[in-house]
């Protein structure tokens, strides 16, 4: 396209939590949004406010199915498959072949519009790792077979599929590794810890740790993850190597948990619930290659991002009361807080 015209993107995943900031950064940047979606575990709330913009477009749609689109897309970002463990293990065999069918599904849309392609990975790459931090050269400790596999495994074969579209010359393929992301528009009930923490605290529930709480993550705020997804994807040349983004600060889940009932005012006290399988012990990026090769690292403090989210989640909640939607084709998951945690 020619310098100064407005891009046509595509953004799987695009009514997701991370996907509709995305579509919202594109859109402020000036380009044009094609956002495609099926509704399985995201809200078309985080995309109403989008709904009269001349410059975006709605697809409700499963990524396992073909998409035609004759419009020119000069890039391409998927987003697109569950990310929390109550959700993607609610229909493993769906997850599995969002990560393989439906990420080559869009790999042969890059190759016939020449996008570039973007795929979202994920730190569960590594499985529990028995390297600390992860660097993207550390080839992982994933239990193949475990509950989680559907996920783990599903966005390894990605990858894969990815870079062999590079290798071989049919898709300007770029991967990154996503590590603990959180901010507004998560889903109140999808089980990751921080909504778990900050949804219990609000409703004077009992705070669920699993274990004792010294496993650790690394927390990301959402405009930063998203800052790094846009540069990785417009970086030049492509590196060919798969980018770590997220934020190398570390903290315990019981160390998070005191933070939450500091900032909110509440009755919440902690419980303990025995450790799901398989869950990592420990967790925290390495981000060198994302600082050379993007000049990028997260600028948002953790407690800084807690405010944010934690306001976000008080509003929603008082507006209306947390309902998870039911796929009628796959997925129906019972409203709870009591959830396995989330990577």
């Amino acid at each position: 396209m020619r310098h100064g015209t407005k891009k046509n993107i595509l953004v799987a995943g695009g009514a997701g939590f991370v996907g509709s900031h995305l579509c919202d950064a594109l859109l402020a940047s000036g380009d044009k949004v094609i956002c495609v979606d099926s509704f399985l575990t995201s809200s078309p709330d985080n995309i109403l406010a989008l709904q009269n913009n001349p410059d975006f477009t709605f697809i409700e749609q499963d990524i396992c199915d073909e998409l035609d689109i004759r419009q020119p897309i000069a890039q391409i970002y998927n987003l697109a498959c569950p990310a929390s463990p109550p959700f993607y293990q609610a229909d493993p065999i769906h997850t599995m072949m969002t990560s393989v069918t439906g990420t080559g599904n869009l790999l042969r849309l890059a190759a016939r519009h020449g996008a570039s392609f973007l795929q979202a990975s994920t730190s569960e790459v590594y499985g529990d790792p028995e390297e600390h931090p992860q660097r993207e050269d550390y080839w992982g400790h994933v239990n193949c077979i475990g509950p989680r596999a559907c996920y783990d495994e599903g966005k390894r074969a990605a990858e894969t599929l990815c870079f062999d579209s590079l290798r071989t010359g049919q898709v300007d393929a770029r991967v990154v590794r996503i590590f603990n992301t959180y901010g507004p528009r998560m889903q109140p009930n999808d089980g990751r810890i921080v909504s778990n923490l900050i949804v219990q605290a609000l409703r004077n529930e009992p705070l669920t740790i699993y274990g004792d709480g010294a496993q650790t993550r690394s927390f990301c705020y959402v405009s930063d993850l998203v800052d790094g997804l846009i540069r990785l994807m417009n970086v030049q040349p492509n590196a060919g190597l798969p980018v770590n983004l997220g934020n190398p600060g570390e903290f315990t889940i019981a160390e998070l948990a005191e933070m939450v009932l500091t900032m909110v005012p509440t009755r919440s006290t902690i419980v303990h619930r025995p450790l799901p399988q398989d869950d990592p012990q420990r967790r925290r990026p390495d981000i060198s290659r994302a600082k050379q090769l993007l000049h990028w690292e997260p600028k948002v403090a953790l407690a800084e991002g807690l405010a944010h989210t934690i306001a976000w989640f008080s509003h929603t909640l008082a507006e209306k009361p947390v309902v998870q939607r039911a796929n009628h084709r796959r997925i129906a998951i019972e409203d709870s807080t009591e959830l396995p945690l989330g990577a």
